[in-house]
């Protein structure tokens, strides 16, 4: 049964609302008058690389309907054709033709060049995007195609370069150090102005390849307090608003509220390299202390899922293919004291940890809690400065398949390695499910690798988050994206 939502007293609210006041009205850009309504969009976090692509802040670029990618994957996980019409395999390597009829939003032409230099700046960058961790990847044009290969047989080659982090931007987005995507995409909007960590703005590319969007523009305002995104749809200030939070969800019109089942996974990663949690029984411990449904409950009131494993129930294939795992027993914590790091970008965290923080000291540990905003903390996880860290993680936000993410987070030389493992039985399992054709034998594969990180307690996963997003009465069209790839498209405008 669902837990009460929790009511925000009007004086917060209003509060919350004078955040936004004037903001989307000041964001316009140059189209606002071709007829119709920009759509004002909400977001919860601010660009953290300045919009490269080669960061997390691909994934704006894509929800915004900016840059676009070779391929893209339909609700089963499969490549579908983007900028590339069809591709063929031959060994190491992957021929895709190029897209006829496409410009850029600076008026030059999408040529095989232009892909490949877009495909080697992210293939040569520092740290890797996510997508290639683990892959060696080059990209040479022939004629019409570009021909990517691997230094293994990778089966996954045409679902990596649906990744946004491998959005294919005109040359002049690639002058200079970093990468700047104004101006350079190829989708149905044109970025034409980024404020800082304020605001965006994006107007309709009248030449964009697959036809006219329906809204002139979109105007982008980033909002980090989960209580004045809401506020902001109750008032009128915003038209799409993501991520709302559990807290709000309640507060808000039923009709202007859709919930979706995603693959985000709400995990405890614990630090196997130094501290507390380098012994297996005291993660172990930990584990058993972490009572997973309660939270769903209390700080999710009842719109999660407890997890079973790391995969939910947005891959629905997952649960007939898992199996039971054994785990190292549990030690005495005896008093030990640990930090647990979280930030507060997604309103339902510092709760998650408040929780958490009773629920280990009831175990016997000493537990200690460091809250910031994901930009000041991010940078201390990866360095494994916590000795647990709680984050709500995407399982198959890059490529459609969860083997990328069980890599990155979890083999010896993945990037987002925030539990510090290195263990020779993961990585064994994590190369077998790369290597593993597409399909059911895949699957097992990736299942038994998920099994093979549960065993080590260096992560555990305790919920499965569902998107909540606000959409406006005269919204029409939003995504609604398990994936969170697509938000506005060139479908969605606004009544």
């Amino acid at each position: 049964m669902r837990v009460p939502a929790r009511l925000l007293p009007l004086t917060a609210a209003t509060a919350a609302c004078a955040l936004l006041t004037g903001c989307f009205a000041s964001a316009g850009g140059s189209g606002a008058d071709a007829g119709g309504k920009r759509v004002r969009v909400a977001m919860m976090q601010p660009p953290r690389s300045g919009l490269s692509p080669l960061s997390d802040d691909a994934f704006k670029l894509s929800r915004w309907s900016t840059a676009e990618t070779l391929v893209t994957l339909d609700q089963d996980g499969d490549a579908e054709p983007a900028l590339a019409t069809e591709w063929k395999q031959h060994g190491r390597s992957w021929t895709f033709t190029i897209r006829d009829g496409v410009t850029f939003h600076d008026g030059t032409e999408l040529t095989a060049e232009a892909v490949v230099n877009s495909l080697t700046r992210a293939a040569e960058a520092a740290p890797k995007p996510r997508i290639l961790d683990g892959v060696d990847l080059t990209a040479k044009a022939d004629g019409d195609k570009v021909v990517v290969t691997t230094a293994t047989e990778d089966p996954l080659v045409p679902q990596r370069l649906s990744s946004p982090q491998l959005s294919i931007l005109a040359a002049k987005a690639y002058r200079g150090k970093t990468v700047n995507p104004v101006g350079a995409g190829t989708g149905p909007f044109e970025l034409t102005e980024v404020n800082g960590t304020s605001s965006a703005a994006l107007d309709r590319y009248d030449d964009y390849w697959g036809g006219k969007a329906k809204a002139p523009g979109i105007d982008v305002t980033f909002v980090p307090d989960g209580t004045a995104r809401a506020a902001a749809l109750r008032s009128g200030e915003a038209d799409i608003v993501e991520a709302v939070p559990v807290s709000q969800a309640a507060l808000l019109d039923p009709d202007l509220v859709t919930e979706v089942p995603m693959p985000r996974t709400n995990t405890l990663y614990l630090n196997t390299e130094k501290g507390v949690f380098k012994d297996p029984a005291m993660r172990a411990a930990a584990r058993e202390a972490i009572d997973a449904e309660s939270i769903v409950k209390g700080v999710y009131e009842g719109r999660a899922d407890v997890a079973e494993g790391l995969l939910g129930p947005a891959l629905p294939w997952a649960a007939g293919l898992r199996g039971p795992v054994r785990h190292t027993e549990a030690g005495d914590p005896d008093g030990k004291r640990v930090t647990i790091g979280t930030f507060t970008d997604r309103a339902e965290l510092p709760e998650v940890a408040a929780a958490l923080q009773q629920q280990l000291r009831k175990a016997g540990f000493e537990v200690k809690l460091d809250v910031r905003e994901y930009a000041n903390i991010e940078s201390d996880a990866l360095a494994g400065e916590f000795d647990a860290f709680i984050l709500s993680r995407a399982t198959v936000l890059d490529s459609g398949d969860p083997a990328a993410y069980l890599y990155s987070d979890f083999a010896s030389d993945g990037s987002f390695n925030i539990a510090q493992l290195a263990d020779p039985a993961v990585d064994k399992a994590l190369d077998k499910a790369a290597a593993t054709a597409t399909g059911e034998a895949r699957r097992k594969a990736v299942i038994a690798a998920e099994a093979a990180v549960l065993r080590t307690d260096a992560a555990v996963p305790m919920l499965h988050e569902r998107v909540i997003q606000g959409d406006a009465a005269g919204v029409v069209d939003a995504a609604h994206d398990p994936r969170e790839r697509k938000l506005v498209t060139a479908d969605t405008y606004v009544k």
